[in-house]
């Protein structure tokens, strides 16, 4: 019962924790001013922002492997939406990436990173994990169909 619980969460949780986004934001956060503070900061913000949006998913959703529960059409519809959303921002960011010879612009948050303050280190590890399209789809995935 654990390994077929472990089998069916690991595949989402490695795929939230080796994202980009935190792996470039805390080498960053890490080389500013006051990087260890703000590099833990980030982490606590990060560990929250999962947690909140894992324990969300998990209430809309727990009930969803019932198909007599009105919440799995809700998820079958919800996983269909998920997944055009996703081929939508993928061709969005294909169309607008950019051409050869042309230079890529960094985001503004990571422009932002190396003199982050402890709160806005905080609050910016909690909103890329928590508002993050790919780590709500994520979680919804195994709090869907993990036994």
């Amino acid at each position: 019962m654990l390994s077929q619980a472990i089998g069916a969460v690991l595949p989402a949780a490695l795929a939230v924790a080796l994202s980009p986004f935190p792996l470039i934001a805390i080498v960053l956060i890490l080389s500013g001013a006051q990087g260890r503070r703000n590099g833990l900061l980030f982490a606590t913000g990060w560990i929250f922002g999962l947690t909140v949006s894992a324990t969300l998913v998990s209430l809309l959703f727990g009930g969803a492997d019932d198909p007599d529960n009105t919440s799995s059409a809700i998820a079958d519809w919800g996983r269909v939406l998920a997944g055009g959303a996703l081929i939508g921002l993928g061709a969005r960011t294909w169309w607008k990436r950019p051409r050869a010879g042309e230079r890529a612009e960094p985001p503004r948050w990571m422009a932002s990173l190396d003199d982050t303050t402890a709160g806005r280190a905080l609050l910016l590890g909690a909103l890329l994990s928590g508002a993050n399209p790919k780590n709500l789809i994520l979680n919804a995935s195994w709090s869907t169909t993990a036994p």
